[in-house]
């Protein structure tokens, strides 16, 4: 009588974490890792997971990331969100021992360009004698605008009458009285300026309403408005 070999066809398992060969009866669950399917025996599947592996037909989400191209589970998720998140540059907050100084320097460096731009301010010496007041007041009269109004008032009603005296109150302005039977302009001609301005301060038309010195002519017009003096 021929005796058999009984041989089963059970081909040998070994646990991918651990390296045990698994006992008869024992079975073993099917990880993905590194692209490759893993066998790990029940008492290495809570290590498998947190090593990264994922259990066959789960659903995990997939990190786009992760160059290796391994699903994580949910511990190595948050474990790299905490890092990540540590490894976020946070501002420097201004350091107080230093903001004084800190500050200090902007506003000496914002003063400094300021003062760059900053046109200079130039005093201009006004004439102290009365001649001088009225020859640089008709100077600045002529070098405006105004000239003009005066003759296009002379064509009208001819020559007019000129007069031109320092102000008793204020002792850089110049006051131009130009007047006719029929009207008057009064101008007043600051000389303290760099540029001295000129600007009407006040008309009229009954020579009643100018004072008696404001009617003395001391200056002409010609045919172009410019004035001279007399």
């Amino acid at each position: 009588m021929n005796t058999r070999d009984i041989r089963t066809s059970d081909t040998p398992v070994s646990c991918d974490v651990c390296g045990r060969t698994l006992l008869r009866g024992e079975s073993a669950d099917t990880f993905l890792a590194g692209g490759a399917r893993r066998a790990v025996c029940e008492l290495c599947s809570s290590r498998a997971l947190h090593e990264g592996w994922v259990r066959e037909g789960s659903v995990a989400a997939f990190d786009p990331g992760d160059s290796t191209g391994e699903r994580r589970s949910l511990l190595g998720r948050l474990r790299t969100r905490r890092e990540t998140d540590v490894a976020e540059p946070v501002a420097a907050a201004p350091d107080p021992r230093y903001g004084s100084s800190q500050r200090s320097a902007g506003q000496r460096s914002r003063s400094s360009e300021s003062s760059r731009t900053r046109e200079p301010r130039r005093v201009h010496a006004v004439p102290t004698s009365p001649e001088h007041k009225v020859s640089s007041a008709v100077e600045a009269f002529n070098s405006s605008e105004h000239p003009r109004t005066v003759a296009g008032v002379a064509r009208s009603l001819g020559a007019p009458g000129v007069s031109v005296r320092p102000s008793e109150a204020q002792a850089s302005v110049v006051n131009v009285v130009v007047s006719w039977e029929l009207c008057w302009y009064r101008y007043e001609i600051d000389l303290s300026d760099e540029r001295p301005s000129v600007r009407v301060s006040g008309q009229g038309y009954e020579l009643d309403e100018l004072p008696p010195e404001e009617l003395e002519v001391n200056a002409v017009a010609d045919d172009r408005g410019a004035l001279g003096l007399a």
